[in-house]
């Protein structure tokens, strides 16, 4: 290489690194959100300790309950939405490296072989000599060189972009992961809430089958109306139509798992189970810490920054571009033959670089300038909705499973008056000092309070579960334990 190539070479490098600090487009800094500085105290929660280990953390496993825990361990290996989560992922790390690639020069290899024949009619080069029709043959080989310079930062936004959306694609696969799991144990706590009223059921209707033989044997002696032995007809009846419409529900709730689990429904089944009534109480942290665990918030915060990093890029294209030139210098060669390709006088080389600027494109690049400020303000609005999102879901499970509590001690004690009602009743209609009408109210009275403690119970857990999923699935410590009598 001759002296003035490497000086002109020198000069470009200087050049680059002295314009290598400048960035087109704003710098990224998260906006605020407003939040308020905490939650009111309310018993029995306390504050969380959170990580961002936490956000992984085997939350489900809390509620000690070893079906649950095999269907999420079945879900998280089968479940298609997942698997489709984890697939975008991949591909949002790779498009990170097909960025960060265009930080480096790329190199290829070039080689060419042609014969030609030149017309002697061209016009002539120069009037002293005359042209003559030659054939002759032509063969070029060197490797290749593209590179642009990063002057002002239009790679370095790109790279900060995809880097961005990859961390928002890893951010969506958590909440896809902990969305698929909260829907998991809903639907299952669910089915365990309806195996609950199914036993009520079952064990009411045995109950009204010997009260039914009862009243039969009493009308058979002439103790007891014909009515006495309908009301109770009817009654057995509706108790066994409401036990075939929550059987319906239940397989329902039990193919719904099924899909969730990544099994086809006829070939799935959970035996009967009542739970235990133990609940186990999440703790409340501050709304800082929220931001910091929920997925769906770092996904729409990473949103933001993906954003922003697109605005510097149509900023770029107000710059000019600087590419160095296809070959590099002393790499190539070019001969009539091949015999004589490779020889000191076949060698070629070439150095320098090609600026080139848009100077009229009637207002598109401004135009794209736009479209991107548009696309951060519009992600700026979808954080905090989300963020807004965030605490009303919070709030909703702090308040709910507070007045849940409330309602199991009034469903409890309704239970126990019905019950007591009952047996005062039947007592009276065998002392024959009361219809069997106050018995059928007392029966249906003490089945419907039944009914009712067992949902509040079931939504006890439900409430817990979307209560977790909203403080972005685990904390750190152990968890309190909330039970309620029975």
């Amino acid at each position: 290489m001759s002296a003035s190539a490497r000086h002109c070479l020198g000069y470009c490098c200087l050049i680059a690194v002295a314009l290598a600090g400048c960035a087109a487009g704003p710098d990224y800094h998260r906006p605020p959100a407003e939040v308020p500085p905490a939650w009111e105290p309310q018993a029995p929660w306390h504050e969380a300790v959170p990580s961002d280990a936490a956000l992984k953390g085997d939350w489900w496993k809390v509620f000690h309950d070893a079906d649950l825990e095999r269907l999420v361990e079945l879900s998280l290996q089968a479940n298609q939405n997942l698997q489709a989560a984890a697939a975008r992922l991949a591909q949002a790390r790779d498009q990170v490296k097909v960025a960060e690639s265009d930080f480096y020069p790329t190199i290829g290899l070039s080689a060419a072989a042609a014969r030609a024949k030149n017309s002697a009619n061209r016009p002539l080069s120069e009037y002293s000599v005359p042209n003559d029709s030659t054939v002759q043959n032509d063969f070029v080989i060197g490797p290749t060189v593209n590179y642009e310079f990063d002057l002002f930062g239009r790679v370095r936004r790109e790279v900060e972009g995809v880097r961005a959306s990859a961390q928002q694609a890893a951010a969506d696969y958590e909440n896809t992961r902990l969305l698929l799991i909260a829907q998991l144990a809903g639907d299952y706590f669910t089915l365990r809430e309806l195996d609950a009223e199914i036993d009520v059921l079952d064990r009411d209707l045995k109950l009204q089958r010997e009260a039914l033989n009862f009243v039969n044997s009493r009308h058979e002696l002439g103790f007891a109306t014909g009515l006495d032995l309908a009301q109770q007809q009817a009654l057995l009846d509706s108790s066994g139509a409401q036990l075939e419409l929550l059987k319906v529900q239940r397989a329902q709730n039990e193919h719904a798992i099924a899909t969730l689990v990544g099994t086809p429904a006829p070939s799935f089944h959970l035996e009967p189970l009542v739970l235990s009534p133990e609940i186990p109480v999440p703790p409340v942290g501050v709304p800082s810490d929220l931001l910091q665990r929920r997925p769906d918030v770092a996904a729409a915060e990473r949103a933001m920054a993906a954003a922003n990093a697109r605005i510097g890029v149509a900023r770029a294209a107000f710059y000019p571009a600087v590419d160095l030139r296809p070959f590099v210098p002393g790499v190539g060669w070019e001969s009539n033959t091949l015999a004589t390709l490779f020889d000191a006088p076949s060698r070629l080389w070439a150095v320098g670089v090609s600026v080139t600027e848009t100077l009229f494109d009637a207002g598109k690049t401004r135009a794209n300038v736009r479209i991107a400020t548009a696309d951060y303000t519009a992600a700026v609005a979808t954080y905090r909705q989300t963020v807004l999102n965030a605490m009303e879901e919070v709030e909703n499970g702090i308040t709910g499973l507070s007045s849940l509590q409330r309602a199991v001690i009034h469903a409890d004690a309704s239970v126990y008056s019905a019950r007591r009602a009952f047996d005062i009743a039947s007592e009276r209609y065998k002392g024959g000092v009361d219809t069997y009408l106050d018995v059928i109210t007392a029966e249906q009275t003490l089945l419907t309070d039944q009914r009712q403690a067992v949902q509040i119970h079931g939504q006890q857990f439900l409430t817990t579960v979307y209560l977790i999923k909203a403080l972005g699935g685990g904390w750190s410590g152990a968890p309190a334990t909330a039970s309620r009598n029975d």
